[in-house]
């Protein structure tokens, strides 16, 4: 059942007034960072607003205004769009917290700069969670691109610079290239971009376009997932490392909230909504990719195991965690859906956690070498207690909810007979335990070097300290009550 309503716009417009309050108050610190905790606390409210009318399988839609004949600027809300519109907002409240306690610590230059990119980032994120359409979720992909931008660069140093042109040449770059093209074959091929409403099985393009043009309809999916970067699919993933030059809560934002979730999330829906789960059989397209990705898994682990800076191992678990979502959308298997749409939030939270926790050592020890950590987690064991939670997560250990995200993928490469990913799945799981054990270990288990004054090191400031012990705590809730978002993923399509 498809319901109309301006209310949809609601959570767009809370953030796309931020920045220009956050601007407009720049001078005042406090009444700033308000700004972005009440636009945050708003928008996260009024998506939630929306979730009965979900769970009881309406789908909300505004068309704003029409651009040509099967081209608007809409807007829906789906199981699917609640997942992603929730979850952006709801983490900007502790990025917020996370943010001050940090930016001030270290007398950060820029900060107005900063807030405001951060939240027109989170309106680009929302905007793309309830794009109705391809051109709706270019724009706003888009946005998102062009407003981190900044964040990447922000420390205005020749590390920085670089960081932040590979950044926009690899996203910007990639969108250009191949996702303009692609919209503009399914524009022709279809006659539309509209995604089909409530219709993860036959997609936008019509039954007789996929028979008598199968290759065209093959070439736009390529060109889709090529353009689509921000997943991290390898080979377009090197811009995500390069960008851990930025302040620590920005790789949060981009590993977490915003920029790859909007990545991983569109592709999903191009694939889903786009393509449907029948087209992708039929034409071939769904094993190539999960294989793919599959790979981009046990690659980026190994990458990350020789890497002992803390945020550079984290950086290519990204992409490596990524790569779950993609998986289990390419299967089109009920099961393997559920799981790989349900890691973008548990994934969201457990993230957020080891990059505030990274964020939170360097401010309270300026360390960055997992090798110099040794002893500092009974220095700091919020920290570290909650990194260990949050690094179980990824491992894919129960209780925490990365367990039910990998048990559901598990299930669905088993129903299709797929060995391969089933091995690179498992074998992920060990790698993953390869790269994050030692840093737990070495901050309990590990005597300190000799000439390290240990006794110096303390917790970061609380409001950084409780941001992420609550977001650990929120990965074990989810793993206990898998159904928090699996109950929103059932109600989109008629694949489950």
């Amino acid at each position: 059942m498809v319901i109309e309503t301006s209310k949809l716009l609601i959570p767009l417009l809370a953030t796309l007034v931020a920045p220009f309050l956050i601007i407009a108050l720049g001078a005042n610190q406090n009444r700033r960072e308000a700004v972005s905790f009440a636009a945050a606390a708003v928008t996260a409210l009024t998506v939630l607003s929306f979730a009965p009318q979900v769970l009881a399988g309406q789908i909300l839609h505004y068309r704003l205004f029409t651009l040509l004949p099967g081209v608007t600027i809409s807007f829906m809300m789906d199981g699917l769009s609640f997942l992603f519109a929730f979850i952006a907002p709801f983490l900007w409240i502790f990025a917020t917290s996370y943010n001050i306690g940090y930016m001030r610590s270290l007398k950060e230059h820029a900060q107005t700069r900063y807030y405001a990119c951060f939240a027109v980032a989170i309106f680009g994120a929302v905007g793309v969670a309830t794009a109705a359409n391809v051109v709706t979720l270019y724009l706003f992909y888009e946005i998102i691109s062009v407003f981190t931008y900044p964040l990447v660069f922000h420390h205005q140093d020749e590390e920085g610079f670089m960081g932040g042109r590979k950044y926009l040449v690899y996203l910007v770059g990639t969108s250009k290239l191949f996702l303009l093209p692609a919209m503009v074959l399914t524009y022709v091929l279809a006659g539309t971009l509209e995604f089909p409403i409530g219709d993860a099985v036959h997609g936008i393009f019509p039954a007789d376009v996929v028979a008598d043009h199968p290759h065209l309809v093959q070439l736009t999916y390529v060109l889709f997932i090529a353009g689509l970067a921000k997943a991290a699919l390898m080979p377009f993933h090197n811009w995500l490392p390069s960008a851990m030059v930025a302040p620590t809560p920005v790789s949060a934002l981009l590993h977490a909230v915003a920029v790859v979730k909007a990545g991983v999330y569109s592709v999903s829906r191009i694939i889903l909504s786009g393509f449907g789960t029948e087209p992708m059989a039929q034409l071939g397209l769904s094993l190539p990719t999960a294989y793919l990705a599959a790979f981009t898994i046990v690659m980026a682990s190994f990458i990350a195991l020789t890497k002992d800076d803390i945020k550079a191992r984290l950086a290519y678990s990204t992409v490596s965690q990524l790569s779950y979502v993609i998986i289990g959308v390419a299967l089109v298997a009920p099961e393997a859906i559920q799981g790989g749409l349900m890691h973008i939030g548990h994934h969201a939270f457990s993230k957020i956690t080891l990059f505030f926790g990274a964020g939170a050592i360097y401010v309270a020890s300026h360390l960055k070498s997992i090798a110099k950590m040794n002893g500092l987690g009974r220095r700091m064991p919020w920290t570290f207690g909650a990194f260990g939670i949050a690094s179980l997560s990824m491992i894919g250990m129960p209780p925490v909810c990365g367990f039910v995200s990998k048990w559901y993928l598990v299930n669905g490469a088993l129903d299709q007979g797929q060995l391969i990913l089933l091995v690179a799945l498992l074998l992920s799981t060990a790698l993953n335990a390869g790269y994050f054990v030692p840093i737990f270990y070495r901050a309990f288990f590990m005597a300190p070097d000799p000439d390290a004054d240990m006794e110096q090191y303390h917790e970061a400031p609380l409001s950084m300290v409780v941001p992420l012990v609550f977001t650990s705590v929120v990965s074990v809730v989810l793993g206990f009550f898998p159904g928090i978002f699996l109950n929103f993923i059932k109600t989109f399509g008629h694949f489950n």
